[in-house]
């Protein structure tokens, strides 16, 4: 894997492992104009193999589908061959692409490089919070209209 080191306790081999930093890199490419790493990028690509918790297993299934359609490895492929793969592997499984552009996300955009291009301090959103412009109420008001629609537990 290009010389990054993963942590020790990650439950994906280094096959799974440079198949997902593949797929990452595709979904988040590092931008120069924005200033902003890839979602390849190695310290993004450590913390997503250490934040699988319970999607582990269906990012495991999720890795050897996208090499299957690769024909062995998404590694071996032209950078054009792994894009159709990839678009292919979205359509025709859209549930665990789900699963794996979430975990994705989630890890990227808790990076402090990406924090910061996109003006956010890169701090936990506790205890000190967000200021969060008020919106307009009113847009509300059909749905209490509606009355409820929920019975109560009990």
């Amino acid at each position: 894997m290009s010389g990054t080191k993963i942590m020790a306790d990650a439950e994906l081999s280094v096959a799974e492992l440079d198949t997902l930093r593949l797929v990452a890199g595709h979904m988040i490419p590092e931008s120069s104009r924005h200033g902003v790493p890839g979602a390849d990028d190695p310290a993004i690509l450590a913390d997503i193999a250490g934040s699988l918790d319970r999607d582990a297993s269906e990012v495991r299934e999720a890795l050897a589908l996208v090499d299957g359609l690769a024909g062995g490895r998404l590694a071996q492929a032209d950078p054009a061959a792994q894009m159709q793969t990839l678009a292919r592997f979205k359509s025709t499984y859209p549930a665990l692409a789900g699963t794996i552009e979430c975990v994705v996300a989630r890890c990227y955009y808790r990076d402090k490089r990406v924090l910061e291009s996109i003006g956010m301090e890169p701090r936990p959103p506790f205890p000190d919070g967000y200021d969060v412009e008020q919106g307009d109420w009113s847009l509300l008001d059909p749905v209490r209209a509606r009355g409820r629609i929920y019975r109560d537990a009990g």
